[in-house]
């Protein structure tokens, strides 16, 4: 299943690489031979195949459990998935996010625009003009939009499928 996973067109690169780390383990390669086969540093080999390795009685356990194909690869991308990252918090809350999408929804021209698409910076002309936020730089909003693109093309489609 493994080097099914290295092989697949669909594998994101990072997971793939990680692959190569749990396969290359399994044959006793170096955690510095390794890392130059793979032109990345040992550390980030170590990390991995530690990983892999923490977690090796839960993959055993599913596989006799008689866990499917499916769910066993679930398991196995879930093990090597980065872990959440502390960071700063963030700057905005869920509602201005939601009102800055539903603004980006209206027509420019409703806010007496005399354009016919919103762009970033005039969207956050009018969202802090609105007291949507106080301050929010184009791209920072272009990214709450570009985020919300899939789900809401998700959604539009569920919607006319009627579920």
């Amino acid at each position: 299943m493994l080097e099914e996973m290295t092989r697949a067109k669909k594998t994101p690169q990072q997971l793939a690489e990680r692959v190569h780390v749990v396969l290359l383990s399994s044959a006793a390669v170096s955690d510095e031979d390794q890392g130059r086969r793979l032109r990345v540093d040992r550390q980030r080999v170590r990390r991995w195949r530690r990983r892999w390795e923490a977690a090796r009685d839960r993959l055993a356990a599913a596989e006799a459990e008689g866990a499917s194909d499916k769910d066993f690869e679930a398991l196995i991308r879930q093990v090597l998935t980065d872990e959440p990252r502390s960071g700063a918090p963030g700057r905005f809350t869920a509602e201005q996010i939601t009102d800055i999408i539903a603004l980006a929804c209206e027509s420019p021209q409703d806010s007496g625009l005399p354009v016919s698409h919103w762009t970033p910076p005039e969207l956050v002309r009018e969202a802090i003009k609105r007291g949507i936020v106080d301050t929010i730089s184009p791209r920072h909003l272009d990214r709450f939009l570009k985020r919300g693109r899939s789900q809401a093309a998700q959604d539009a489609v569920l919607a006319h499928l009627g579920r």
